[in-house]
Parts: structure tokens; sequence; C-alpha cells
């Protein structure tokens, strides 16, 4: 069992009309450039249908403020459901794909499908990243950067959702040289 696992909200469709939006933790990079993702789904699943479609979904990383909405829009279907209208969630149209993201997620990234592998319960979906889109809340001013802790991002580990703890190093912290005195 690999755990923790990011908690993701997976939009997709190409119009108002066939936008969903579904909770996936078997999602992550494949590659840093180009920059690529994956998520695995279930060809019963109804959004399997609208991603194969329109060759196109976007990652939402969720935070504290969305984790209801992450566990209920992973029981229920998107067949029964607006899961948008039900969360209150804001889908906007894609910048670069057909998928829209959510408005309210701290953090979206647009994905274009290369590549569809039949592993066997699931499929993944091989994508490159074609947009990020942050909320600007999260941005710090001195860097630049996305702040993760800010963002009070939550995570997915053998059936319970946590956030994310206090930061125990950067990369490379272990071998960094001492300072001389």
């Amino acid at each position: 069992m690999v755990y923790p696992l990011p908690a993701v909200l997976v939009s997709c469709g190409s119009d108002e009309s066939e936008y969903n939006v579904f909770t996936a933790s078997w999602v992550g990079t494949i590659c840093s450039d180009p920059a690529m993702c994956y998520v695995s789904i279930r060809p019963e699943r109804h959004s399997y249908a609208i991603v194969k479609r329109n060759m196109a979904f976007t990652l939402n990383l969720t935070n504290r403020a969305l984790a209801r909405a992450t566990d209920w829009c992973g029981v229920r279907s998107g067949r029964d459901y607006n899961k948008f209208a039900e969360m209150g969630l804001t889908p906007v149209p894609g910048v670069t794909t057909a998928a829209p993201y959510i408005s309210e997620a701290p953090m979206s990234i647009e994905c274009r499908v290369r590549d569809v592998v039949h592993l066997g319960t699931h499929d993944m979906f091989i994508a490159e990243v074609t947009n990020v889109i942050a909320d600007d809340r999260y941005i710090d001013p001195r860097t630049g950067a996305f702040d993760m802790k800010q963002a009070d991002l939550i995570a997915y580990c053998h059936g319970q959702y946590y956030t994310l703890g206090e930061p125990l190093g950067h990369f490379g912290w272990s071998v960094r040289k001492k300072k001389q005195k």
C-alpha cells in the first residue's frame, strides 16, 4: 500500500451539459519535461467516457475548505447528480483544454490526454500539462511560489482524509553543508 495520496477533484466535459467532477487519488506527476500527469479511472465510471471522448481533464487540488465536496464527489455519480451544483462548486471553462476547472480550488492543472493504458480494473490516462491556474491567495508575494502550507491541502490515506502537517525539511536538507562558524 502506497500512502498517502493526493485527494484531487478531477473535472471533465467540453460544455456545461456534460461537465462533471469526480474524486480521485490515483493521480500524480509522471514527467517534468514535458510536464505530465496521470489519472486512473475505472471504465464503468460516468466520467470515464467523458474524459475518453474529450481527451482532456483538469486536476483540481483540494484543501480543508473543499474536504466535504471532495468526499461527496467521490461517492456520488454524475449520472444521478449535478455535482457542481450540489456542492456549490463553480466550473470555469478551461483555458487550454475542453475540461473546466473549479474556481474554488487552490490550484488547477489542465491536462490533454496523450495515451490511455489499459491496466485491468482501471485505465491510466497519461496527459501533458497544458496550463496551471493558481489562486492568488496562495502565491507567496516574496518568492512567487505556491504556498502549500497556506493552501491547507489535504491528502487521502487508507480511507481517511488528512491535512498536511508541518514541513520536516526541504529537498537536499539532509546533505546540506553546515555553515562554518
